[in-house]
């Protein structure tokens, strides 16, 4: 299943809150959000508006813009660690992706024809 963006944005937040050794409750003050709705945030519960996300930058001295890019670092590494899949998942699910798809032929293609025999040569001095 793919991070979702409020998910990497409230990851970026805590570690960005963590980092600075704030509280909940001073970045809450400073940025006039509740306690309860900046923990929801941090915890990929709530969907905060930009304008608020604005605010609690400030509140945390970061850009925005650079919020913004560690939560789409954390998503691109989640969607990298997604792409690392069993050995033989990965056909099982093109087969069933063939299968779907119906411009793929479900019958199986021909064989190919035999080659011809190929000539050894012995190294003879």
């Amino acid at each position: 299943m793919a991070v979702l963006l409020r998910e990497a944005i409230g990851g970026s937040l805590r570690r960005a809150r963590t980092a600075r050794r704030r509280t909940l409750r001073e970045v809450s003050r400073r940025a006039r959000v509740s306690l309860g709705y900046l923990s929801e945030i941090e915890r990929g519960r709530k969907e905060p508006s930009s304008e608020l996300l604005a605010a609690i930058c400030e509140a945390l001295d970061i850009s925005l813009p650079d919020l913004v890019a560690s939560a789409a670092e954390d998503m691109a590494a989640a969607m990298r660690l997604q792409m690392i899949v069993p050995i033989g998942q990965r056909h099982a699910d093109l087969r069933i992706a063939g299968a779907a798809n119906p411009l793929v032929s479900p019958q199986p293609s021909a064989p190919l024809a035999p080659s011809a025999p190929v000539a050894r040569v012995s190294a003879a001095a």
